[in-house]
């Protein structure tokens, strides 16, 4: 008995040895008691998001809710789109949507109505409560875990990757001036497309028959690189691009939110998932994103040129270490010309950019030293394959669309739209806004905000405005410290829905707003008919 109870006594003792042992977190050789558990053994992955789930803000929950509508909405859009001949794919026609151009999301809903009035709806629908989504979303996406918020970017962009052309047929003009100079050797920059023949499949999908290329050199070049692959390959390589290019630019949002100390969710929600870009920008498959790409590459580079001086580095240095330091500098140069070279419109930030780099003179040549080389680059491909002739911006310049905000004017005031007066008026406007830009720059020492600002005053004052127009602001507002700014971009999307949303007719049929029915109207839309002959 004596003995069974000292050896009680001795496993008493060697349980409260080994128990503080066992529950050792730090020690590897160790396992924690509570581990061994059946109760607390790890729960099923459903049971994990479930538990993550609820543990969510309200906040959190309604983004979340908020990108789904987005997500679930893009892909009814390209369905509806991809569905059969309607006025959603402008390109299509009775009889003719052939499957390469419909894409692989097409055919899949047979019983969708065939009615254009309703699609129109439909589409006009979908598209304002994406955007009212997309305002509940920004509210929220601080709260999001960032893997949700990158999710529905790819998942968006892959929706519009695999859909047709919508609404406009801008990618056929870009696959057309290509093909006239590779397969008839005709200059896109001297010889208007109705003189190519007609039996070309491009010229047959395209629609600017009478407007010579506005496009930049560098962006023609590489629609020349793709004339080998047909019109069909032509389509989807180019739309690859396009795609590639928008997804690069949000990764560049991404990395200079982080130099700049601001949240990266926000700031790639507010790029990549707002609707009118998704819809009219990747549905309609547009350039502007290329030229987007090397202006947010070229701020990317000064803000990591910036933080790379703030860390600082030994200052002997030969010729080589001095230009490799300077490689930043350079490239962000090269990028914002490669920019101008894509589209003429980023030419508006040139001066901003120099002017917000007069007070650091050593980043300013580097800066400076980039352009040069990039434009004397640019200036011999474009020589070499086009002449002496550049892009016809004066032809498009005088096209003027009813919502622009020029024409606008002109009817408040009872012009009965933009005249060449008032279009003189717009641009002197901007010419003041963009100095004052400059002023902003260099007072701020920050190129970002003012050149935001600069490209909505040319959002504004454009007598032809598109609805992707918005994104040569958008990722700049992005990152700028200006809520200002911010809500002057989402304003601009709002009106450019309106402006646009092809349901928008009824709207104005319900206030007799009819601005093409005034004799400037008329002439206006004569205009816009004869460069579409």
């Amino acid at each position: 008995m004596a003995h069974t109870r000292a050896h009680g006594q001795a496993l008493s003792r060697l349980q409260t040895d080994i128990v503080p042992t066992l529950s050792m977190q730090g020690d590897a050789t160790t396992i924690p008691v509570r581990d061994l558990t059946f109760a607390d053994a790890p729960a099923p992955r459903r049971q994990q998001r479930a538990r993550a789930w609820a543990g969510q803000s309200t906040h959190a929950k309604l983004g979340a809710l908020a990108m789904a509508v987005i997500v679930v909405l893009s892909l009814l859009v390209v369905v509806m789109a991809a569905n059969r001949p309607n006025p959603l794919a402008s390109t299509t026609r009775v009889n003719f949507f052939p499957h390469w151009m419909a894409g692989p999301l097409g055919g899949l809903w047979p019983s969708l109505t065939d009615n254009g009035t309703a699609l129109r709806d439909y589409f006009s629908g979908a598209l304002v409560l994406m955007y009212v989504s997309y305002l509940v979303l920004l509210r929220c996406a601080a709260r999001l875990p960032v893997r949700w918020v990158i999710g529905a970017i790819l998942a968006v962009h892959l929706i519009f990757l695999l859909a047709p052309p919508l609404t406009l047929t801008d990618i056929f003009n870009y696959i057309n001036y290509g093909r006239m100079e590779v397969v008839h050797h005709l200059n896109p920059y001297t010889t208007i497309p109705v003189l190519e023949p007609h039996n070309d499949p491009s010229y047959l999908l395209s629609n600017w028959h009478q407007l010579l290329s506005p496009y930049g050199p560098l962006f023609t070049l590489l629609t020349l690189a793709v004339v080998p692959l047909g019109v069909a390959g032509s389509f989807w390589v180019l739309k690859g691009v396009i795609v590639l290019a928008s997804l690069a630019t949000i990764f560049l949002v991404w990395r200079c939110a982080q130099l700049l100390g601001r949240d990266g969710r926000t700031a790639i929600a507010f790029v990549g998932l707002n609707p009118i870009i998704l819809v009219w920008g990747l549905g309609g498959d547009h350039n502007d994103f290329l030229m987007v790409f090397f202006i947010m590459l070229g701020f990317y580079l000064l803000l990591l040129a910036r933080e790379r001086r703030q860390a600082g580095t030994s200052s002997r240095v030969g010729p080589r270490g001095r230009l490799l330091r300077a490689a930043p500098e350079i490239g962000a140069g090269a990028a914002f010309v490669a920019a101008v070279g894509l589209k003429a419109s980023a030419a508006i930030l040139l001066p901003v950019v120099l002017v917000g780099l007069l007070r650091a003179p050593r980043t300013l040549l580097g800066v400076v030293l980039g352009m040069v080389t990039a434009g004397a680059v640019i200036g011999a491909a474009s020589l070499l394959a086009f002449g002496l002739h550049i892009p016809d911006l004066s032809t498009q310049s005088q096209v003027v669309s009813n919502e622009s905000v020029p024409n606008l004017i002109g009817l408040a005031i009872g012009l009965g739209g933009e005249t060449e007066g008032l279009r003189a008026i717009m641009t002197g406007a901007l010419a003041i806004i963009v100095v004052l830009c400059c002023w902003l720059a260099w007072r701020q020492r920050d190129a970002i905000a003012a050149s935001g600002w600069a490209s909505v005053a040319l959002l504004f004052t454009l007598s032809w405005v598109l609805p992707w127009y918005v994104l040569w602001a958008l990722p700049l507002a992005a990152l700028s410290s200006s809520r200002r700014l911010r809500a002057a971009v989402l304003v601009a999307g709002a009106y450019l829905i309106v402006a646009w949303a092809p349901a928008s007719g009824n709207l104005w049929n319900a206030i007799s707003f009819h601005p093409e029915n005034t004799p400037l109207g008329r002439l206006h839309q004569r205009y816009v008919r004869e460069l579409l002959q």
